[in-house]
């Protein structure tokens, strides 16, 4: 089984796009995108009906979300000056303007399953020993940080404070695109309150940003952040380890892989950003060794699990959850790495 230099060479067969199919990808994307808005603003149709096509617009922004983050991995369309305005715009449009989100996703790339405290591009995880070490008021916002509530309202959390509000007031002269993102979604809901009222501010505008970012949010943790997962400190790190051990493959159902185009298999997107979405599923049918891949899903009992998870245990080679950590746990205790053998 191929490792280091030689996996990451042979998943370079992959990371070519095929231009006509990356346009049609968003093309589709984005028409969908327009039917399913306008159909929620038909005050026509009852409520009722038209929570389906928000519910739709909602998983739309997860895929455009994704398609984005793809090209901002200079996986698809990097030779078209209309996908490079189409892609800006969808950056601010979503709440993740290229100037903060390109720098602190590939520090993410970069520092993947990595011990950190700062969680730049990623969520906070540091071994129970320095955890120890920190005092009270650092301790509570890390576990702020890592909390249920603050990845599932990630729609406040980490597209409208972090992305935008943190990064502009830090640093204003780099992310005025920041400012542009939040100003123009502030206006946008602003005029959809004024013309259609409080009830589609909430259902048409609110309601699918904030499903959209509630399962961004939760797909950016725990494909990270799940039983099983391997953390290293600097100098044990290897970017192709990071890749297999500390990323998971979410079984999805075809619907569901194709709202979020693939994500799912997260671990070949960090072994090679480069690989286009759609080509994702072609690469684990050739390179046997991603087969093997921990595993994650949408089952309420993994993600319950996966949400308790806080700290890592270099001893027992895993993470721990703050209930463990308090009480103590027995350094031979075993944990069963869920995987899976993927067709």
């Amino acid at each position: 089984m191929r490792t280091g230099k030689e996996l990451l060479l042979a998943s370079k067969e992959f990371a070519s796009e095929f231009e006509g199919k990356s346009w049609w990808e968003l093309s589709i994307t984005l028409f969908c995108l327009v039917i399913s808005v306008s159909l929620t603003f038909v005050t026509a149709f009852p409520w009722t009906v038209r929570v389906v096509p928000a519910v739709c617009t909602g998983l739309l922004y997860v895929r455009l979300f994704v398609i984005y983050h793809d090209y901002q991995h200079r996986a698809i369309l990097q030779n078209s000056v209309l996908a490079t305005w189409i892609m800006r715009a969808t950056g601010v449009w979503l709440l993740a303007p290229e100037g903060i989100w390109k720098r602190s996703h590939e520090h993410h790339h970069n520092h993947n399953s990595k011990l950190t405290l700062s969680g730049i591009g990623s969520y906070p995880i540091v071994s129970k020993a320095y955890f120890s070490t920190l005092s009270k008021n650092q301790q509570f916002i890390y576990l702020i940080n890592r909390h249920y509530l603050t990845i599932i309202f990630g729609y406040i959390t980490l597209f409208i404070y972090w992305l935008n509000v943190k990064s502009f007031t830090q640093s204003p002269a780099k992310h005025t695109d920041s400012l542009f993102a939040l100003v123009l979604h502030v206006a946008m809901g602003w005029a959809v309150f004024y013309f259609f009222g409080v009830g589609m501010l909430l259902l048409a505008w609110c309601f699918p940003f904030f499903l959209a970012f509630a399962i961004g949010s939760y797909l950016f943790y725990c494909q990270h952040n799940f039983p099983g997962a391997r953390f290293r400190e600097n100098l044990d790190w290897k970017y192709d380890r990071a890749a297999i051990e500390a990323t998971s493959f979410m079984k999805m159902n075809p619907v569901m892989q194709w709202f979020t185009a693939n994500i799912g298999y997260h671990h070949i997107h960090h072994l090679n950003s480069r690989i286009p979405f759609y080509r994702l599923k072609e690469a684990l049918a050739s390179m046997p060794e991603l087969r093997d891949a921990p595993v994650t899903s949408w089952n309420p009992i993994e993600i319950f699990r996966c949400f308790r998870l806080k700290l890592w245990d270099a001893e027992l080679g895993r993470m721990i959850t703050l209930k463990e950590f308090r009480c103590g746990v027995n350094p031979s205790a075993k944990i069963n790495i869920h995987k899976t053998v993927v067709s």
